[in-house]
């Protein structure tokens, strides 16, 4: 039940009746049609722009336009007063008996209350972290990983067919550095003496099990072996190795995919990354040519020669970018044109990918090749995270001594915790620097906001048994308590959180068309700070308790509150990937 969603509606049919065949006539817009909370709530339960944006097109005033639609929402079942204000925006008052109404709906759905259609069953390729196959997956991955996984969520709650997809770049020089590394901890293994790992390859101790493994299969075979003979075998032990170890990072975050991508598998066989590119180039998108040098560079090192290039100042880039390199070779930007054709290719028109915000420059390029490769029937967003800045107790963290450079996922995820990690990587929107700090992700306080909104599930869950111990025949299941006297919650506190349930349906379908998972964890936030409030009321005013003595039906009819919290509680904490606690230990 969208209250937002229903009176959308109301107000259309009030639009139609007055407008009549001028909408059709003058191919008027009603999508354009708002209906919002309005921004003081002294003025209204409901606030709606039709007036402000029709009156042009039906030539009248906002303001005239509005009586006359406001006249025709005052007689809608449910609406107490309709006012007109300003220059013409109106403001709905709904009856008090609707309220219950509500609630009602949120009882008898349960966790499907907020589960949208919008989507109506697109297909939506959502790809995040994309780590490198190089060692331990760092903090800075964990917000991209959090981050998309939630995305996901929302938008399969929201009714897109979703696939969750993990970019494996495992071509290119960065896995032959990598098999360089295990090569020394494996000569280390074989021979026992310690290595010295020089500049240029990875210096992190989880290469040194590797090394073992590889000593264990191989034994001396490869030590002084020339490295053409062993370099493609210990490369692929090596980036086998270390996507376990990305796997088991991402599953100590309860993220997990739908599929695994191999950039290497673009090249093996059919070689379709050459094929992107004679396709392109015979749409016009390729051609062969020459760049000037960047700017500021010695001109010296610039090597000036004819090379493949797409034209990506087409679609609003700074310069057209090289595919192939002067050995031959395929630049990244090549390889990923022609992953992206193969997403194409699925099924997938609508594509999101989630980057570190140090990639932003690469975005309108990739928008470009994603627009060449559909002819424009396929889109790609790009959602940037920015970077996360660990502190513990105001001190910035130092780096890890696994890792050699930064500090690892897991180190975190074992210090405080999936759901404070989780949690707390949701509390900022993505493209904001945010801070981290170890040591206040795990206060028990008002200030930690995980612990503030998961404390609330908790609440109402001990609620809900200390009303079994008073009234011990209290019927089980939450449907049960949508025939509860609900008409009795009149308290404005109680009004309140009913009303703030009731914009979870239109918030879900807010966040998931603006790609903003953030916003469930505000909202999560919000509606457990009202909990709160109205439980801390209760205190002070023994008549405004959840559980009366001697009221059994006002004490349903607050428990049916209760229940209606909760569900929606465990609704949003289970999108973030947040567990919904019955109790705080």
């Amino acid at each position: 039940m969208n209250v937002y969603a229903i009176f959308a509606d109301h107000v259309r049919d009030a639009v139609a009746a007055i407008a009549g065949d001028q909408i059709e006539a003058k191919g008027l817009d009603l999508s354009r049609i708002v209906v919002e909370p309005p921004r003081d709530v002294s003025h209204g339960d409901l606030a709606t722009n039709a007036a402000m944006v029709l009156s042009k097109d039906l030539g009248m005033k906002p303001r005239d336009l509005a009586v006359e639609i406001a006249g025709k929402l005052a007689a809608i079942p449910g609406v107490a007063k309709a006012d007109v204000a300003g220059p013409g925006f109106i403001n709905l008052t709904l009856d008090p008996a609707f309220w219950p109404q509500v609630l009602a709906a949120v009882l008898r759905m349960g966790a499907d209350f907020g589960r949208s259609q919008v989507g109506a069953g697109e297909a939506v390729n959502v790809e995040y972290v994309s780590a490198n196959p190089t060692g331990p997956m760092h903090v800075g991955h964990c917000r991209g990983a959090v981050f998309g996984d939630a995305l996901a969520s929302l938008l399969a709650y929201a009714g897109f067919k979703v696939t969750r997809e993990y970019y494996i770049n495992d071509a290119g020089a960065q896995v032959d550095v990598l098999a360089r590394s295990a090569y020394l901890r494996y000569r280390e293994a074989a021979t026992g003496e310690k290595a010295e790992i020089p500049d240029g390859l990875y210096p992190g101790d989880y290469l040194v099990p590797v090394g073992k493994e590889l000593a264990a299969i191989h034994g001396s075979e490869y030590l002084g072996s020339p490295e053409s003979e062993w370099l493609p075998i210990f490369r692929s032990f090596a980036i086998g190795a270390m996507m376990v170890m990305i796997r088991d990072d991402l599953a100590a975050l309860g993220i997990s995919f739908d599929v695994f991508f191999s950039e290497r598998s673009l090249t093996v066989g059919p070689d379709r990354v050459g094929l992107t590119i004679e396709q392109l180039r015979r749409t016009g998108e390729v051609y062969e040519g020459r760049l000037p040098p960047p700017k500021g560079a010695p001109i010296e090192d610039w090597e000036d020669r004819e090379q493949t290039l797409f034209r990506t100042t087409d679609f609003g880039d700074d310069v057209d970018r090289p595919l192939v390199k002067s050995d031959g070779s395929y630049t990244y930007f090549a390889g990923d044109i022609a992953y992206h054709k193969d997403k194409f290719d699925r099924g997938f028109r609508r594509m999101i990918d989630v980057w570190g915000a140090d990639h932003g420059g690469y975005v309108k390029r990739m928008q470009a090749a994603v627009k060449a490769v559909s002819a424009s029937q396929a889109t790609l967003d790009v959602e940037l995270c920015q970077l996360v800045r660990l502190f513990r107790n105001g001190e910035p963290v130092r780096m890890s001594k696994r890792a050699g450079s930064f500090v690892t996922l897991r180190e975190v995820v074992d210090e405080v915790g999936r759901d404070a990690v989780r949690f707390m990587m949701l509390f900022r929107k993505n493209d904001a620097p945010l801070d981290f700090d170890l040591a206040k992700v795990i206060e028990q306080s008002r200030e930690n906001p995980v612990f503030y909104v998961q404390y609330a599930h908790a609440r109402t869950q001990s609620i809900l048994r200390n009303a079994k111990e008073q009234y011990p025949d209290l019927p089980e299941g939450m449907g049960v308590y949508a025939h509860a006297p609900l008409d009795r919650l009149g308290d404005e506190g109680e009004v309140s959180l009913v009303r703030r349930l009731s914009g979870w349906p239109r918030l879900v379908e807010q966040a998931a068309n603006a790609r903003e998972p953030h916003r469930i964890a505000f909202y999560l936030h919000d509606l457990a700070s009202e909990l709160h409030g109205q439980w801390n009321r209760g205190k002070d005013l023994p008549h405004l308790r959840f559980i009366m003595e001697n009221d059994r039906e006002l004490t349903m009819a607050r428990l049916a509150l209760v229940q209606g919290v909760a569900a929606v509680l465990g609704s949003g904490l289970g999108l973030l990937g947040v567990e919904a606690v019955d109790e705080m230990k």
